[in-house]
């Protein structure tokens, strides 16, 4: 009796469930309703339920127009490559993260390469997928010249592409709207120079992502929109664009190359196109002991720039988070659904918000 229990303890009550329900398919080799199998399983109707849902997920049991399971042939296990943009950037990592727990929760292999922000590289791992038979990419490839070139790769080879956050052609897009979340954080900036400094500011900068292209760069042209429609006084030429690559270091030689140049006490608001080059700004705002005279904001809510916000001490004022961790099983469910031959739109928006050090404090970050 002793080892019998023992036995039962490596059951899992759910799984053989899950086996009594497809045996039984198999055996009627017909489609039938929820309700037939419950009466002929025995089973709970809420767990047959979400067995069926399960299966259907997973492709082993179609759900028909009429409402009726029944048991398909086993699918081949889907194979997805993942281009992650560099695997040192915080946001690229946050979004390898969600699409590898999503794709293991959804039963598709995973293969990651990082492009390590370089064109050369990203070729090479457009090669490299096709060598491995993958059947979808989601390639997050930051270098717009190259797009085309790592689009026609996959084309040539029959892979359909998700191009993440930068447009490829032929692919099907997953990201911002750059403009939107652009135009958002200059309202920020406007609001704060509002409160703070009387409604002036002597100098705006956007500091890019020039290699990104136009579509990355209309977060720039978004901020300076935002705030011309509410600081309507401040000169067009007082507009400056600096290129940070997105990083740190290219963004923190821009700026301080540009206060060099002007005289301190300059009140100056800072469009970033990523957090990266947000803190690449602050340094060289503390650096020149000039941080006081800097409202700076940046995209993606990196853990960085949201501890620089709960300090209660940055320039950095506030960031549009774009919900990485909803990345992976969005992607993931566009990926599947792409490759069973459904259409989807061209365009596929993700949410986004504007966290600010006010949010941090109220907690409502997590909401």
């Amino acid at each position: 009796m002793a080892r019998g229990k023992i036995k039962r303890l490596y059951l899992i009550p759910i799984l053989s469930k899950a086996l009594d329900v497809l045996e039984m398919l198999e055996e009627q080799n017909a489609s039938m309703t929820l309700e037939d199998v419950y009466q002929r399983t025995q089973i709970s109707k809420t767990s047959v339920y979400r067995i069926l849902k399960t299966l259907v997920h997973r492709g082993y049991v179609a759900h028909t127009e009429s409402g009726e399971y029944r048991l398909v042939s086993r699918p081949k296990r889907l194979r997805f490559g993942l281009a992650v943009q560099s695997g040192d950037l915080p946001f690229s990592q946050q979004v390898a993260a969600s699409v590898t727990a999503a794709a293991a929760s959804s039963g598709v292999e995973l293969v990651v390469l990082d492009n390590h922000f370089d064109a050369e590289i990203a070729i090479r791992n457009a090669e490299e997928f096709v060598t491995k038979r993958v059947d979808l990419v989601l390639e997050f490839q930051a270098e717009e010249h190259v797009a085309p070139h790592v689009a026609y790769i996959f084309k040539n080879a029959g892979v359909p592409l998700i191009a993440i956050d930068v447009p490829h052609p032929n692919a099907t897009y997953f990201g911002v709207d750059n403009f939107e979340v652009g135009y958002e954080a200059g309202v920020l900036l406007a609001q704060h120079a509002t409160r703070r400094w009387k409604g002036k500011a002597d100098w705006v900068l956007g500091v890019g992502f020039a290699e990104a292209g136009s579509f990355v760069q209309s977060r720039i042209a978004g901020a300076f929109e935002g705030i011309r429609t509410r600081l309507n006084t401040i000169p067009p030429d007082r507009f400056v664009r600096l290129e940070g690559r997105g990083m740190r270091q290219p963004s923190s030689v821009a700026v301080s190359t540009f206060l060099s140049a002007q005289r301190r006490g300059e009140r100056i608001l800072v469009a970033a196109a990523t957090d990266s080059s947000a803190l690449g700004v602050l340094d060289a705002a503390r650096k020149a002991g000039r941080e006081q005279d800097f409202a700076i904001a940046g995209q993606d809510c990196i853990p960085e720039v949201i501890a620089e916000m709960k300090s209660g001490k940055s320039a950095i004022i506030g960031s549009v988070s774009h919900e990485a961790q909803t990345y992976g099983p969005r992607l993931i469910q566009l990926g599947i659904t792409i490759v069973r031959g459904n259409s989807v739109p061209p365009y596929n928006y993700v949410r986004h918000r504007i966290v600010t050090p006010e949010d941090l404090k109220s907690g409502s970050e997590g909401e």
